[in-house]
């Protein structure tokens, strides 16, 4: 049908009332897609019927009362203003007429319904009311009038065309393109006309918005909203109202883009509501086609989906396009159409679509996520013929980084796989991938897989997966068991569980070393078919890491692990491969070769949403910074670490993240929050791993920070045991022998601390790294007063050329400290305003205190040449004497009003100043001053 605008049907429609009022009745079908604003435009006509002279009688037609008779036809009869003897004749009438109605054959036809008597006798109380005032009678939807309304309604149009009457009639595009026998005895008549209502041009679309939001903004957004919309009036009112809530909200545009897509455009609840109301309001076919069109996302076979001839479909999709709901190209408009329709379908409806169109997809050769997307819409794994899709599509989705649908994906294969074998590798794949989200997500797995390896169902590459997540989670009898069995299977093993073990050895000898006896070699086992370039990777950069720890960090080894870097990406099921390669740097002393690769790495896992390796990111990142000195970066990384995954998923893994914390917030002098780590409850397992080795030195910094030198001697002598035995004893993994020297210093034990700082020195690599910094600032805390300045020096040289500012303003403190002692004070000064600054720098707060008191104010350091009560403070004695007599530390906080941590350090540089180290060696003679 040819479509007009709503003003030009309106024009029409008083042009029509105009006649009317003189004594030439007309009739007017108004006819148009839903919510193209019928309603609205008959609203308008009666309000302003009065001023033409009409008196409006109205009434609505619904389909829920089309089976009431006459209900229309006493919609139109009670507000008409009828003297009392013509309201009881016409209640009369009525009543009689629907009793007629009500005992007809309801299969007769509607001229049949009522008594023609009866008919022509409520006529004529209408046309006799004409008489005295012209009338507009106006029935919107007429198509869902009953019956009898509409026997009244053709008798009276065939009688009113000299009468002073006007009758409007809206009705749906389905009837306007199918009229019932009603609506053609009404176009039979000469005055009777068709007016065709249109959806709103772009122009229209403005004007209607201008009235709303103003000339500019509907300028801006009109081809936008007319785009979205298809000029529904409903649908733009919709966009409007959206529009405005973002505006309010702050989110709304500013303008719109002139190539910004149509997904883009604000489309809200407002919209939603609005979409659904066209879908109740229309023809339950054009409903019914918009929900498959909804669920199968395009509009070919709809007709096999819905079990519809496709000439029906055809013509819903015409009446959906009509409406505003889809585009020219048959697809819904915006994405929230089609929210909107998903959400007013019923849950069983909506499963069983999809259902039906994952079959059907499949049969037609779809794409492997279309049909696995269509499977996890309806929860049906779809049998066996569903399970390579779903393997396909899950692998596709992981290497695209959508690792929550893979995982969707996989768990429906794993419920529709009925073969053993096939099934544990499906277990598998899904372990690895509910790794990438959470680390204790595929501990459910772990007790099947391990019987599904027991009766002999999982592969050899599958076992090696398997054993990793169990030594992540400290189940260490299991995984032995499972590494044990793959020695059992010998020579059965094929190329990809040869593969794996080889990368497996050197990832066990850096981390998991107890179990690298329990892995079996096959050096010697060729194989035919070579490994995949994962697997590769995570062997080289795992035989690198290796290299790096027992031998030392060469300029080859670190060239290859910056190679194999450079080729790592993190879409295949594991980043060992990386974490392995950002560690042979970090150990081998160059961090800042790491720091960037890192920084990238976790870019990536976080536009693919993986926290898991976020937060193992993270961790290796807060390692980084704190080898930098960036205390304040480290705790930061180390706290996202912990809040990506709770410190529960980490499983022993926990020592990484958790020793940088704890390393970094006792450095920065936060002892009330480091003791809180401390008492943290770890596996006990955990000791028995690489992560153990950092968290054993951790402890032992913050009892060396906290003065309890004999638990952390005893920390670091422990590190250094479990370090020899499993011959990993490099100062770049762990500087154990720093640690336990630093702790005999403090104790007064110098000649013990020569020795382990000699072999220190000796183990690290060549040049300005920053293990061998730390060890030659220590060596010159351990020698005598005029051998300090120039070891010192040296030490403040590699220091800053390893870049870790915190050993390098420590190392500074101690060579003003070493000035002093030998009478250079200009010296002392100057390079004492220097370790300040970096101090301040790095937010070490008890060594800037210890610079601005006069010291560095460290445990280990050497007592100045100057000692004795004399050389306190005065914040340094009050502390000194309330300990002397007794006091413990949190009484002597209570007492002086400040906290036990600002204690621990006066009493840390009162130990210092008078050489002692317990507090029962105080002096007696200390007074303590009651002013304090």
């Amino acid at each position: 049908m040819a479509l007009v605008e709503r003003e030009e049907v309106l024009a029409s429609l008083e042009d029509m009332l105009a006649d009317a009022v003189t004594g030439r009745g007309k009739i007017a079908i108004v006819g148009g897609p839903v919510a193209t604003g019928k309603t609205a435009l008959l609203n308008t006509l009666v309000e302003d019927a009065l001023e033409h002279g009409a008196l409006p009688l109205t009434a609505t037609c619904s389909q829920s009362e089309s089976g009431l008779a006459l209900a229309v036809l006493s919609q139109i009869l009670h507000n008409a203003p009828l003297t009392p003897e013509e309201e009881e004749r016409t209640r009369n009438l009525l009543h009689e007429g629907a009793r007629c109605a009500m005992s007809a054959d309801p299969l007769a036809d509607y001229v049949d319904q009522v008594d023609a008597h009866i008919v022509h006798a409520l006529c004529m109380v209408l046309l006799e009311l004409a008489e005295r005032h012209p009338l507009m009678i106006v029935v919107d939807d007429i198509q869902h009038a009953d019956r009898a309304s509409q026997l009244c309604l053709a008798y009276l149009a065939r009688r009113l065309r000299f009468a002073h009457i006007l009758a409007i009639f809206s009705q749906s595009e389905e009837a306007w393109n199918a009229p019932s026998l009603f609506q053609t005895e009404l176009l039979r008549q000469p005055h009777c006309r068709r007016l065709p209502l249109s959806a709103l041009s772009r122009e229209g679309v403005e004007i209607m918005a201008a009235d709303i939001v103003g000339d500019d903004v509907a300028r801006r957004f009109a081809a936008d909203w007319h785009a979205v919309s298809g000029g529904n009036p409903l649908l733009v009112g919709a966009l409007i109202e959206d529009h405005l809530a973002a505006a309010d909200a702050g989110g709304a545009p500013a303008e719109s883009e002139p190539d910004a897509g149509i997904d883009e455009i604000v489309a809200g609840d407002a919209y939603r509501q609005a979409v659904q109301s066209c879908l109740r309001r229309g023809h339950p076919l054009a409903a019914r086609v918009a929900r498959g069109l909804a669920v199968a996302g395009d509009p070919g076979h709809l007709d096999r989906l819905l079990d519809l001839d496709a000439g029906v479909v055809v013509q819903a999709l015409n009446a959906l396009h009509n409406a505003g709901l889809v585009g020219a190209d048959l697809h819904l408009r915006h994405p929230q159409a089609r929210a909107a329709v998903l959400a007013d379908l019923d849950r069983h409806d909506r499963t069983d679509l999809h259902r039906r169109a994952a079959e059907l997809a499949y049969g037609q050769g779809a794409p492997a996520a279309v049909i696995a997307e269509h499977l996890l819409a309806a929860q049906h794994n779809g049998g066996s013929w569903a399970v390579p899709i779903l393997e396909e599509a899950a692998r596709q989705a992981l290497s695209e980084g959508r690792v929550e649908p893979a995982v969707d994906y996989l768990r429906l294969a794993d419920g529709a796989c009925t073969d053993d074998q096939r099934r544990a590798t499906i277990k598998t794949t899904l372990v690895r991938a509910e790794w990438r989200l959470n680390p204790s997500a595929p501990a459910v797995h772990l007790d099947e897989l391990t019987d599904a390896m027991h009766r002999g169902h999982l592969r050899g590459s599958d076992a090696v997966v398997l054993a990793k997540a169990l030594l992540w989670h400290g189940r260490f009898d299991d995984a032995r068991d499972v590494l044990d069995h793959l020695g059992r299977i010998g020579s059965i093993m094929d190329a990809e569980t040869v593969a794996e073990i080889r990368a497996a050895r050197p990832w066990l000898r850096c981390s998991y070393t107890p179990f690298l006896a329990h892995i079996p070699r096959v050096t010697d086992m060729s194989t035919q078919a070579p490994p995949s370039a994962p697997v590769i990777g995570r062997l080289e950069a795992a035989t690198a890491l290796a290299a790096v720890l027992t031998k030392g960090p060469h300029p080859q080894t670190l060239a290859d692990v910056e190679r194999i870097l450079r080729g790592s990406r993190l879409d295949d099921m594991s980043m060992d491969a990386v974490e392995c390669a950002l560690l042979a740097l970090i150990y081998g002393e160059r961090p800042d070769l790491a720091a960037p690769w890192c920084d990238l790495f976790f870019e990536e896992a976080a536009s693919r949403r993986a926290p898991s390796r976020q937060a193992r990111l993270a961790a290796l990142r807060a390692e980084i910074s704190l080898r930098q000195g960036d205390l304040e970066g480290a705790e930061s990384l180390a706290q996202m670490a912990v809040r990506l995954i709770p410190p529960t998923s980490w499983g022993v893994a926990v020592g990484g993240p958790l020793s940088v914390l704890l390393t970094a917030v006792t450095a920065m002098g936060r002892l009330d929050e480091a003791v809180q780590l401390v008492n943290q409850p770890v596996p006990e397992a955990m000791l028995q791993t690489r992560y153990g080795l950092h968290y054993l030195n951790a402890r032992g910094r913050y009892h060396l920070a906290t003065g309890d030198l004999g638990m952390a001697l005893r920390d670091f002598q422990t590190c250094g045991e479990l370090m020899g035995s499993w011959s990993l004893d490099s100062p770049g993994l762990v500087s154990w022998r720093t640690g336990a020297a630093e702790a005999l210093i403090g104790m007064g034990r110098a000649e013990r601390a020569r020795p382990l700082l000699d072999e220190h020195v000796a183990r690290c690599a060549p040049g300005p790294v920053r293990a061998r910094g730390t060890g030659l600032r220590l060596t010159a805390a351990a020698s005598e007063p005029r051998q300090r300045p120039p070891l010192l020096r040296r030490a403040a040289d590699m220091l800053q050329a390893s870049g870790d500012q915190y050993e390098l303003a420590r190392a500074l403190a101690d060579l003003a400290d070493a000035y002093q002692a030998v009478g250079e004070l200009r010296r002392a000064r100057t390079v004492a305003r220097q370790a300040q600054r970096i101090a301040e720098e790095c937010e070490a707060v008890p060594l800037v205190n210890a610079l601005t008191q006069g010291g560095p104010g460290q445990p280990a350091e050497p007592p100045r040449t100057e000692s004795g009560p004399g050389t306190l403070s005065e914040a340094e004695r009050r502390v000194a004497s309330l300990a002397a007599v007794g006091y413990t530390n949190r009484e002597i906080a209570d007492k002086l009003y400040i906290t036990v941590s600002t204690v621990e350090q006066h009493l840390t540089r009162i130990y210092r100043k008078l050489n002692v180290t317990r507090r029962s060696d105080l002096p007696a003679s200390l007074e303590f001053s009651t002013s304090a």
